[in-house]
């Protein structure tokens, strides 16, 4: 209960961030993916000794193709992050007030580019993860958490501007929740991001030391 507890505060944290500093810097917006992968970067540090820090449904995809989560711990990993996500998302529109974001305004994005890109972004961010957070070779570092972190920094500024950046089913579905996203579009995020997960986890099975088990 305890690491499904730490991957719904996680996971809330990292969308309350993004709702709120996308929709409050105005011209200064384009800091948002600075202060996302500020968010990440911190809760990482702050509950990864407790359950690995995935705050994503992608992530723990790749960690459970990896080897290093059972699957009787995936369903309450996936439940926690994606109410843990439209819970921040539920409370980031009431807060905005008159400032949140239209349901007409929501990111409908061009379906094969955004998908594309998800797929790249999530890829990315789970290969590192992945390298970073699960292999013997870097076991015991104390950057894996600014390592992930600024990949979705590094990211979100490549291929946001595609897709809108989720790279995380649980941040598309509360932004969904949020208005920010458009329901009709939410299965581009769900099947890029799952798919670009399951290929990272296939790369780094291929590629890892033959004493990283």
């Amino acid at each position: 209960m305890k690491k499904y507890l730490v991957e719904f505060i996680g996971t809330f944290f990292l969308v309350l961030t993004i709702v709120m500093a996308v929709n409050t810097l105005g011209d200064n917006g384009f800091v948002a993916p600075i202060a996302i992968g500020s968010a990440l970067m911190v809760m990482i540090f702050a509950g990864g000794h407790i359950s690995g820090a995935h705050y994503n449904p992608a992530v723990t995809l790749g960690v459970l193709m990896r080897g290093k989560i059972s699957m009787a711990d995936v369903p309450g990993y996936m439940i926690a992050q994606i109410v843990g996500g439209a819970a921040a998302a539920a409370l980031g529109a009431f807060l905005l007030g008159d400032k949140a974001p239209a349901a007409a305004n929501a990111l409908a994005p061009d379906v094969v580019p955004a998908l594309i890109a998800e797929i790249l972004g999530t890829f990315a961010l789970v290969y590192v993860i992945l390298n970073v957070a699960t292999s013997k070779g870097t076991s015991g570092n104390s950057f894996y958490g600014l390592a992930i972190g600024f990949t979705v920094t590094a990211m979100a500024y490549a291929l946001g501007p595609i897709s809108g950046g989720a790279f995380n089913p649980a941040v598309a579905i509360g932004l969904g929740v949020g208005s920010m996203f458009s329901w009709a579009s939410i299965w581009i995020y769900l099947v890029g991001c799952f798919a670009g997960a399951a290929l990272a986890a296939i790369v780094f099975n291929f590629v890892k030391a033959d004493d990283d088990v």
